[in-house]
C-alpha cells in the first residue's frame, strides 16, 4: 500500500506529492486528508497524506511512513477540493492553501505542543453511608470535612478550590478519588432565557424567501444600519438547525465578533463555536475539534471560519460582505467569499450576504438578477436615520479649532450635560503621524520603508505601522540636535488627550490597535462602553461598523476626506461605506442621532451621498466612474508586484514581465505598468507593480501560470500575483 503525501514546506518549488510506502500497522488505518509523520532528506517532518493507492509503477526505493499524527483530525473530501480550487485560482503553493484551513495549533509543522486542556475533579471512592460514617466520627479538620460534604452533594468538584493537604490527606484515606477530564476552554450554556425579537415586515419577508429555498442561491441582503439584519440571520440559522443542519457566519472585524457572538451564545448556546485572531492557540484547537467532532452546529468567526470542517451545511452568511478584511493579503491570496460561494455550491444551500453599503459588484449583481436582491429599508424598532451635518473646517481653522468644530464640541457638551453617549471616529492611530525638525528640515522616517514614522506618546515610540520598525522619540533634532521638533498630522491618541482637555470630567475609552493589543481588549472596552462606564468612545474604523449601543446619539467624524486621497480606484468606495457604517452607530434607540462630518472638501460628491443617506445615488455615480475608467465591475483586475532588494534588478524584472505578458495576452486586454507601486520601499524591498485589466481572456491564467514558474528559481528577485485584488 502507498500513499501520495504533501510535506510541511510551503515553497513552489517542491510543490508536488511524493509517493511513500505504508506500513503493515497503519494499513488499515490510514486515510486521505490524515496528517503523518515522514521521513524526508535527513530530517522527519509534517505531512498530508493526498491519496492512497494499491500500485507504484517507478523502480525508486521508497521510504516508510513513520506514524499518524491524529486520528482525529481529517482534512474531508470537500476540504481536499477547496484545496486545490484555492491553488488553481490563487497560484499558490497546494501546503499553504491547506495550511490556511487549520488553526495554528493544527497546522502540520516539525512542532511538537500539547494543546489538550485538562482539569482535575474529585469524586468519591466510597459509598454515601460509608463517607456518612466517616465524618460521624471523624471532626478534626474542617478542609476534609467541607469537601467530603460537598461531593455528597455533588457527584465532582473542582480538585483546584480545596486544599491540597486535605485532599492528598483524604486520597490516602481512599475516600475520594482524582479524575484528569478533558475540557473545552470556551463552553457557553443555553440558559434558555431568551425572549426572541418579533421580526418586523420587511425582515419576515426576507425570512421567508431565504428558507424557503432549497437549493444554492445567492442573496444580497441590503438593511441600512440599524434595520435588524442580524435578527433575520439568528432566525434563519434557527431554522436550519431545527432542519438538522450547520451554518456558518462570517463577521469582519474582532471587535463585531464578540457583540455578535454573545447573541448567538443567548440563541445557541453550546452549539456555537467561534473562531477569530484574538483567541490563544488553545481555545483555537478547541473550537475546531468541537466542530470536527460535530458538537457545534454554528460557526461564528473572522474570514477563515469559512474553512470550518462542518459537513451538511445549511446556511453561510456574510455580514458586512463590503469589508475588504475578507480578501486575505499574504499567501494564499483567496477571498472567502469566493470560497463562501464555492461551499454554498457543494452543500447546495444559500449563501447570505449582508450589508447598509454592499460592493458595487455585489450590487450590480443583484440588480442583475445574478444575486436574489432582498432590501431591509427601515430600521428596527422606533429608530429612524441620524440627521448627518457637513462642517467646512477651512472656516473653523480661522477661528483656531485645528481638531473639534463649534457645533461638535457643543454637540458633545449636550450629550454630557443629558447623561447620553458620543462615538469619535478618526482612522490614524498615535499622536502625530509626522515629526520633524523646522530648523533643518529632517523628517523621521523608517529604514526599512521610507515611510514617516507614526509618534504615540504614551510610550514615547516612533513607529512604522508597515513593518512594525520602533524608535524611541529624543527631544532634540537627530540630525542638527536642536529642540525644534514639529508633531504635525493628528491620530487617535492626540484626539483623546485634547478632548480630555476640553471635557475634564468626561469619561473616555479609546479603541485602536494600541488600546486592543492584549487579550480580551476589544471585549472589556465595548462591554464598558455598554454599560455606560464612559461618555465618549474614540476610536479607528474598528468601531465604525456592527456595533450597537442605543445611548450613542452623536457620531463625530474628524478629518473625513482623509482616505478620499489614497491613490486607490476603491477609496471613494471605502470612504463612503467608513463614514455610511460610522454614521449608523448613531440613533439607534429611541433618541434622534446627529452626525457631524469634518472636512476640509464640503462639496465633495462622496460625503454628500453619506450626509444624504442615499447609497443608491453613490452607486450611480461611482458606477458611472468605474464603467469610464475601466474597473471593476465592469473589467476585472490582476495586480503583480516584483520585488526585490535591489532597485536595479527589480526594475529590469518588472519591465521583462511587462513584456512577456503584452506577447501572450489577447490584445483587448490593458497592460499597465511596470510603476512603483503605492508603498515603493517594504522592508528594504523595492517593489515595482503591473496592472492588468481584462473582461475575457483565456491565454491570460496560462501566461500567468508560466510567469509563476519561470520565477520559481529566482533568488534575486519575488513575484507576486495576486488575482481579484482588493487594492491596487
Amino acid at each position: 500500500m502507498y500513499a501520495e503525501c504533501l510535506i510541511e514546506y510551503p515553497t513552489k518549488k517542491i510543490d508536488k506529492y511524493f509517493t511513500y510506502l505504508v506500513p503493515f500497522k497503519l494499513q488499515n488505518i490510514i486515510i486521505k486528508g490524515m496528517k503523518v509523520h515522514l521521513p524526508f532528506g535527513n530530517k522527519i517532518i509534517q505531512g498530508f497524506v493526498i491519496n492512497v493507492k494499491d500500485k507504484y509503477e517507478d523502480n525508486y526505493e521508497l521510504k516508510e511512513i513513520i506514524d499518524i499524527v491524529d486520528n482525529e483530525l481529517i482534512l474531508n473530501d470537500e476540504l481536499m477540493d477547496l484545496g486545490l480550487y484555492i491553488k488553481d485560482k490563487t497560484l499558490c503553493p497546494l501546503i499553504t492553501a491547506y495550511q490556511a484551513m487549520l488553526p495554528t495549533s493544527l497546522k502540520i509543522s516539525d512542532k511538537k505542543t500539547d494543546y489538550n486542556f485538562y482539569k482535575n475533579y474529585l469524586s468519591l471512592n466510597k459509598t454515601k453511608e460509608e463517607v456518612n460514617k466517616f465524618l460521624e466520627s471523624y471532626n478534626k479538620n474542617n478542609d476534609q470535612r467541607r469537601l467530603l460534604k460537598d461531593l455528597l452533594i455533588n457527584d465532582k468538584v473542582l480538585k483546584s478550590n480545596y486544599n491540597s493537604y486535605s485532599v492528598k490527606a483524604l486520597k490516602e484515606k481512599q475516600l475520594i478519588k482524582e479524575d484528569k477530564v478533558l475540557e473545552y476552554r470556551i463552553n457557553k450554556e443555553n440558559d434558555h432565557k431568551l425572549i426572541k425579537n418579533v421580526l418586523n415586515e420587511e425582515q419576515q419577508k426576507a425570512f421567508d424567501i431565504i428558507t424557503k429555498t432549497n437549493n444554492h442561491e445567492i442573496f444580497l441582503l441590503e438593511g441600512i444600519t440599524g434595520s435588524g439584519k442580524t435578527e433575520v440571520y439568528l432566525n434563519v440559522i434557527n431554522e436550519v438547525i431545527k432542519k438538522g443542519k450547520t451554518a456558518i457566519m462570517l463577521v469582519p472585524e474582532i471587535t463585531l465578533t464578540m457583540q455578535i457572538v454573545n447573541r448567538f451564545y443567548e440563541w445557541f448556546g453550546s452549539l456555537v463555536a467561534i473562531f477569530h485572531s484574538a483567541l490563544s492557540n488553545g481555545e483555537k484547537y478547541d473550537e475546531y475539534l468541537k466542530i470536527l467532532r460535530g458538537e457545534a452546529k454554528v460557526v461564528v468567526g473572522t474570514r477563515s471560519a469559512i474553512f470550518a470542517p462542518l459537513n451538511n451545511i445549511g446556511v453561510i452568511i456574510i455580514d458586512e460582505e463590503h469589508s475588504d478584511t475578507y480578501k486575505q493579503e499574504n499567501i494564499p491570496k483567496y477571498n472567502a467569499k469566493d470560497i463562501a460561494i464555492k461551499r454554498g455550491i457543494y452543500h447546495n444551500c444559500p449563501v447570505i450576504l449582508g450589508s447598509a453599503t454592499p460592493t458595487l459588484e455585489a450590487k450590480a449583481r443583484a440588480l442583475k438578477g445574478v444575486y436574489h436582491h432582498l432590501r431591509l429599508t427601515k430600521r428596527a424598532g422606533n429608530a429612524t436615520l441620524p440627521n448627518v451635518l457637513i462642517v467646512d473646517m477651512m472656516n473653523e481653522v480661522k477661528k483656531k479649532n485645528f481638531i473639534f468644530s463649534d457645533i461638535l464640541k457643543e454637540k458633545m457638551q449636550n450629550n454630557l450635560d443629558n447623561n447620553l453617549q458620543t462615538i469619535i471616529l478618526l482612522n490614524r492611530r498615535g499622536y502625530s503621524t509626522i515629526i520633524s525638525c523646522s530648523l533643518c528640515g529632517y523628517t523621521y522616517k523608517c529604514p526599512n520603508c521610507d515611510i514617516t514614522l507614526t509618534y504615540h506618546k504614551s510610550s514615547n515610540n516612533l513607529k512604522c505601522h508597515y513593518c512594525g520598525y520602533t524608535l524611541k522619540k529624543d527631544d532634540h533634532c537627530p540630525n542638527c540636535g536642536e529642540d525644534a521638533l514639529n508633531y504635525l498630522g493628528l491620530g487617535t491618541e492626540k484626539v483623546e488627550m485634547e478632548l480630555q482637555n476640553i471635557f475634564p470630567h468626561a469619561r473616555i475609552l479609546r479603541m485602536d490597535q494600541d488600546t486592543t493589543s492584549k487579550k480580551g481588549a476589544h471585549e472589556k472596552i465595548i462591554a464598558s462602553f455598554k454599560k455606560h462606564e464612559a461618555d465618549i468612545l474614540i476610536g479607528t474604523q474598528m468601531i465604525s461598523k456592527g456595533l450597537d449601543f442605543p445611548l450613542v446619539t452623536l457620531v463625530g467624524i474628524i478629518n473625513a476626506d482623509t482616505s478620499l486621497n489614497i491613490p486607490d480606484f476603491r477609496s471613494n468606495e471605502k470612504t463612503f461605506d467608513l463614514l455610511y457604517q460610522a454614521s449608523g452607530r448613531a440613533g439607534r434607540g429611541d433618541i434622534k442621532g446627529d452626525v457631524i462630518i469634518q472636512t476640509f472638501n464640503p462639496d465633495n460628491y462622496v460625503l454628500n451621498c453619506v450626509k444624504e443617506n442615499d447609497f443608491n445615488k453613490f452607486y450611480q455615480f461611482e458606477m458611472a466612474n468605474r464603467h469610464l475608467l475601466k474597473y471593476p465591475p465592469y473589467f476585472y483586475l490582476v495586480s503583480l508586484k516584483i520585488v526585490s532588494n535591489d532597485y536595479s534588478i527589480a526594475l529590469d524584472n518588472a519591465n521583462k514581465v511587462a513584456n512577456y505578458l503584452k506577447k501572450k495576452v489577447a490584445q483587448e486586454s490593458m497592460i499597465l505598468g511596470p510603476t512603483t507601486a503605492n508603498i515603493f520601499k517594504l522592508n528594504n524591498n523595492y517593489r515595482f507593480q503591473i496592472v492588468i485589466k481584462y473582461r475575457f481572456d483565456d491565454a491570460l491564467m496560462a501566461a500567468l501560470e508560466e510567469l509563476d514558474k519561470i520565477y520559481l528559481n529566482e533568488n534575486k528577485v519575488n513575484l507576486e500575483i495576486d488575482i481579484d485584488p482588493e487594492h491596487i
